[in-house]
């Protein structure tokens, strides 16, 4: 999923520079004993007792997506927490958060924040696609290993972003179950994209299965900071179409649901990961029951081997876990286990996380971490949900859906 529109910004070369700063500074802060290495050999408990080492987490933390990323940081930092009070690690871990706003744009700087703390060792994230796409080469120059929990565009593993990986499946893989589930029903589909990475990316791959099923696409984009969709409103009820699918975030679908109401649309509309959220909920009220949302996430609230995570979650944060919470939670203890594996071998390093992070076969609560050469994780599950009385809940795997 998650994006902002890519920034056509010439940023990157000037985080590279920073990112290589932050790598020469690796050298230099061993000698302080921060614990980070470029090698080395030893015990884990000779090199790492008493010692902190740091994963970074990106992504937004502010704006109209913040409760997404408010979702999954707080499921990274459950993660962290449990690790440090087991007490068996050897060495202490501290979870350090960079706001990227879901912005493109801003993503360089929230990555060149992390790359210059010569103590991370690997990065959740970055949340969205959009970020990911800004900043993927940046953390591979640096050898930075990073698990997003929910950036989902397809081209991320095909990019070049050697150290980039994810526990979700992609939109390629979410937007095509999403439009065999839509063409099987109806003949004639309205797509709507808001010109994000992500949006658009869904929004493709939406259209191209659906006319590869035989169905008709009637497709229009809408950018992502627009406020007013009467007009794309009056037009999807205009054009006849059956059903809507909308590639695009939740504040922004909120507004549309509002919007087809208003013009008398009584077709079935959907989303996909993007616009399943409490801001969704609560922006659009009423008007957004009935709205379908395909995921390539767990309810962890009702899933029973989530019950645990649910529970310390309800009980640290005192809300029940939302979307992609408990993928961030297994991505952050991924990383711990990455970060355990290469202590086993001396003063772990980021390359020696990279590559811990590659031979990992970690069971979590949401799916078998175990990742192919180009990053995707070897197993994923696409759920169906509804928003029911002004709650989203889980209908079940979408290719078992009628």
């Amino acid at each position: 999923m998650r994006t902002s529109s890519l920034a056509k910004v010439a940023v990157i070369g000037v985080v590279g520079v920073m990112a290589l700063s932050a790598c020469s500074n690796d050298s230099n802060d061993n000698k302080s004993g921060n614990g980070i290495g470029n090698g080395g050999s030893g015990s884990a408990s000779n090199n790492n007792a008493n010692k902190t080492y740091k994963i970074g987490w990106q992504g937004p933390l502010s704006g109209d997506n913040q409760q997404l990323g408010i979702n999954e940081i707080n499921g990274s930092k459950l993660a962290v927490e449990q690790a440090n009070a087991k007490g068996d690690l050897g060495f202490k871990l501290v979870l350090v958060e960079s706001d990227d706003g879901g912005d493109a744009a801003k993503a360089p700087a929230a990555a060149a924040k992390l790359l210059q703390d010569p103590a991370i060792l690997g990065v959740i994230g970055p949340a969205f696609s959009g970020p990911t796409s800004a900043t993927g080469k940046t953390y591979a120059a640096a050898n930075m290993g990073m698990i997003s929990g929910s950036a989902t565009n397809a081209t991320l593993t095909s990019s070049g972003f050697t150290t980039f990986h994810r526990v979700v499946p992609t939109d390629g893989v979410e937007g095509t179950q999403a439009a065999d589930w839509l063409a099987k029903k109806f003949k004639k589909i309205f797509v709507v994209d808001d010109t994000t990475t992500y949006g658009k990316g869904v929004g493709d791959v939406v259209d191209k299965e659906i006319k590869a099923k035989g169905s008709t696409v009637i497709r229009q984009s809408v950018p992502q900071n627009t406020q007013d969709y009467g007009a794309i409103a009056q037009k999807v009820t205009a054009s006849g179409a059956q059903a809507l699918f909308y590639g695009g975030y939740d504040a922004q679908a909120a507004l549309f649901a509002k919007a087809l109401v208003a013009s008398g649309f009584k077709g079935l509309k959907m989303t996909g990961n993007g616009g399943k959220s409490s801001v969704f909920t609560s922006g659009a009220g009423a008007a957004g029951n009935g709205w379908y949302f395909s995921c390539g996430c767990q309810d962890a609230t009702t899933a029973p081997e989530a019950k645990d995570f649910a529970d310390a979650y309800q009980k640290k944060f005192n809300t029940p876990p939302s979307t992609y919470s408990p993928e961030c939670f297994d991505a952050t203890n991924a990383m711990i286990e990455a970060i355990k594996a290469a202590a086993a071998k001396g003063t772990p390093t980021r390359q020696s996380v990279a590559e811990a992070i590659n031979a990992l076969d970690y069971k979590g609560i949401t799916t078998q971490v175990k990742f192919a050469p180009n990053g995707e994780v070897a197993n994923a599950t696409v759920n169906l949900y509804q928003q029911k009385e002004g709650k989203i809940v889980m209908l079940g795997k979408i290719q078992d859906q009628p």
